[in-house]
């Protein structure tokens, strides 16, 4: 039976839903773990998957396991570092890269298994992007762990010179009062209404705005 472990660092995290829905599923195939940092994972295990993990697990670590992957939601070597699908839609992207790598010393600079790209009709706000982009991400396991035999890694292709993306910060979704919605909705869709919602400053005060679709124009009762 497969050894199956993956770090998401982050608890509060909404794949950790449908990481663990999928664990619930599949815990008579394989062991599973899921944990929230390298220093909780087994001894030793045939796959590690860095999903949301902002910890730089190490090589003696990742050298405990048979294949250490990482999904990262960018075409690499273009878009490296943090959360590069946000930054991408909010640069107009039209679909979301997702790739399937493995990790490296150096951040998101191993060797390629597969990328999966995924259409946007640009309406999509940060709930439904999330449900494309995790349902991607358990594709992808699925695939390294059905197909992992017959995988021949890629090597970053080296004449294209890599980019990257800052850590997005809670002032990352801060509203410009005097700019118009339109020109800031890509900003508005992918704002987590919970956890960091879009906001402005005005007088004084802080106001947090949050967005919810509420169907297509025609389509509700009121309309």
């Amino acid at each position: 039976m497969l050894k199956i472990s993956i770090i998401c660092s982050d608890p509060e995290h909404p794949v950790n839903i449908v990481l663990n829905d999928w664990i619930e599923i599949n815990r008579t195939n394989y062991e599973l773990q899921l944990v929230e940092c390298a220093s909780n994972l087994r001894e030793q295990g045939d796959f590690l998957f860095l999903i949301s993990c902002s910890e730089f697990v190490k090589k003696n670590i990742r050298d405990r396991f048979n294949h250490t992957l990482v999904l990262h939601a960018s075409d690499l070597p273009h878009g490296r570092g943090w959360s590069p699908h946000i930054w991408e839609i909010l640069n107009g992207a039209q679909y979301i890269t997702l790739t399937l790598l493995e990790a490296a010393d150096s951040i998101d600079s191993g060797k390629i298994w597969v990328k999966e790209q995924i259409p946007l009709a640009g309406s999509e706000l940060l709930e439904e992007i999330n449900t494309l982009l995790f349902t991607a991400e358990i594709k992808l396991i699925e695939f390294a762990i059905n197909q992992y035999v017959d995988i021949t890694p890629a090597v970053q292709p080296l004449n294209i010179s890599p980019s990257y993306y800052p850590k997005r910060n809670p002032k990352d979704s801060r509203i410009d009062i005097n700019k118009t919605l339109d020109s800031q909705f890509n900003l508005l869709r992918v704002c987590d209404n919970e956890r960091f919602p879009a906001f402005f400053e005005r007088n004084g005060y802080h106001y947090a705005v949050k967005i919810e679709n509420l169907g297509k124009i025609g389509n509700r009762k009121n309309d």
